[in-house]
C-alpha cells in the first residue's frame, strides 16, 4: 500500500537493463518564507525596461504571466497527525491551484487537500479566504475546492486542449514552490502519453512530461501553453534528491475537463468497474503457462457480487510460480472488449474509462480452455477506497 506523499516506483527498460527510479508526488510544500501579499517573482525593478528592448519570447512570457497569475492561488491546508505519544499534532502544508470559473471553483491536486481538516486560499492580492472541498478524484489525483468572495469578480484561467500537444512545444508553469507565491518557470513539453500510478493503484494515462522547473508546493498549479491556456495540472516530479531535476509531470487538462462537472455536481467521479483482478499476458508468460493466446488479460480473481461475477466470468483456481512471480492461473482470458483487441489490464481499464460509463454494457470475448466464449457485462461503479 502506498503511503500518501510517498514514492512511486517507475520501472523502465534501458539497453536491456531494468532501471528503478523514485517518482515523487509533489507534496504540499512546507510553509515557506514569508512573502508580502501580492508579491511576485516578476516584480519590476526600479525602472521598467523599454518594451523595445524585450525579445519576442520575453514579451510572450510576460503577457502570459500577467494574464494568468491573478487566477493562480496559494492553498494552505491543516491536517491532523499523531506524535509518538499519540497526541494530536496539526500539520500545515501548502500547494497551488487556479480558478476555473467566476463562482469560485478552484482546480488542484487531490493530494494537496486530502485529509485536510481546514483549507485557506490566498488570492493574488493577498486576500485570504476559507475554502471548502467541492469534490475529489483520487484515481486521477484531482480535486475541486470552492471559495466565496461576495461582490468581487474573480479572474479565471482558460482551459486548453491537451489532445493537440506536440513534443517541443513551449510550456509555462506558475505555482507556489516552497511557499513562494506565483513563481513562473519555463521549458518545453519533453514527452507525451506517459503513465503514472495514482495512490489508489489506478493508472493515470496521457501524462505530460516537461522540463519546466516544478518543486514541492507547485502541486495543483497550471502548466500552460504560449496562449496562456491550461494544458496540464502539475502533479509529480522525478527526483532522487526531492528537488527539481527537470523531469516533471502534469495531468492532462482534457482528463480534468471530463471530470470537473462530476466533481462539482456530486463531489466525486464515477468510474466504470468490471470487478476482476487480472494479469497482462506477454508472449513469454503465455509460453511458460502453455496458453492458447499471447495477448490479453488472464483473470486471476473475480470479486464476489461484482458485475463480472454476475455475468459469469471465472477466476483462477491454482497457483503456479513463473520465475520469481506467483500467479493464479486457470481463469478466463479476456482477448477483446466490444470486438476491440485487449492487450493488457491497463488497456482494458482505459477502454472502459474512455468509452463506457457506469450502467452500460460491454461485450467481452474470452478464451476458456479451448473454447471461445462471449459474455455481456453490465458495468458497475468502482468502489471508493476506504
Amino acid at each position: 500500500m502506498w503511503r500518501r506523499l510517498g514514492t512511486i516506483v517507475l520501472v523502465g527498460l534501458v539497453a536491456g537493463l531494468t532501471v528503478v527510479a523514485a517518482l515523487r508526488l509533489l507534496p504540499p510544500g512546507p510553509l515557506g518564507p514569508a512573502v508580502p501579499p501580492g508579491a511576485t517573482v516578476l516584480a519590476e525593478g526600479p525602472s521598467s525596461p523599454d518594451p523595445a528592448d524585450l525579445t519576442p519570447e520575453e514579451r510572450l512570457l510576460i503577457g502570459v504571466y500577467k494574464k494568468v497569475s491573478p487566477a493562480v492561488v496559494h492553498i494552505a491546508s491543516i491536517a491532523l497527525a499523531y506524535d509518538f505519544f499519540f497526541n494530536v499534532v496539526p500539520q500545515a502544508g501548502t500547494g497551488s491551484g487556479f480558478l476555473i470559473d467566476e463562482q469560485g471553483h478552484i482546480l488542484t491536486n487531490n493530494h494537496v487537500v486530502e485529509d485536510a481538516k481546514s483549507l485557506e486560499v490566498t488570492l493574488a492580492d493577498g486576500t485570504k479566504v476559507p475554502a471548502m472541498l467541492a469534490g475529489r478524484d483520487p484515481n486521477n489525483d484531482l480535486a475541486v475546492i470552492k471559495i466565496s468572495v461576495p461582490g468581487r469578480r474573480l479572474p479565471v484561467v482558460p482551459l486548453g486542449d491537451s489532445g493537440a500537444l506536440q513534443v517541443g512545444q513551449f510550456a509555462i508553469a506558475i505555482g507556489n514552490p516552497f511557499g513562494l507565491d506565483r513563481t513562473v518557470t519555463t521549458g518545453v513539453i519533453s514527452s507525451l502519453n506517459r503513465s503514472l500510478r495514482a495512490e489508489s493503484g489506478r493508472e493515470i494515462r496521457g501524462i505530460i512530461q516537461t522540463d519546466a522547473a516544478i518543486n514541492p508546493g507547485n502541486s495543483g498549479g497550471p502548466l500552460l501553453n504560449s496562449r496562456g491556456e491550461v494544458i496540464g495540472i502539475n502533479t509529480a516530479i522525478f527526483s532522487p534528491s526531492g528537488g527539481s531535476v527537470g523531469i516533471g509531470f502534469a495531468i492532462p487538462v482534457n482528463t480534468a475537463k471530463r471530470l470537473i462537472p462530476q466533481l462539482i455536481a456530486t463531489g466525486r467521479a464515477r468510474h466504470p468497474w468490471l470487478g476482476i483482478g487480472g494479469v497482462s499476458l506477454s508472449a513469454q508468460l503465455a509460453r511458460a503457462l502453455d496458453l492458447p493466446v499471447e495477448k490479453g488479460v488472464l483473470v486471476a480473481q473475480v470479486y464476489p457480487q461484482s458485475p463480472a461475477a454476475r455475468a459469469g466470468l471465472r477466476g483462477g483456481q491454482r497457483r503456479v510460480r513463473v520465475g520469481n512471480t506467483n500467479l493464479v492461473v486457470g481463469g478466463d482470458i479476456i482477448t477483446a472488449a466490444d470486438e476491440k483487441p485487449v492487450e493488457s489490464m491497463d488497456r482494458l481499464i482505459a477502454y472502459l474509462e474512455d468509452e463506457k460509463g457506469v450502467g452500460q454494457v460491454v461485450g467481452l470475448t474470452l478464451r476458456r480452455g479451448k473454447e471461445t466464449v462471449r459474455l455481456s457485462v453490465t458495468l458497475g461503479e468502482l468502489p471508493e477506497q476506504p
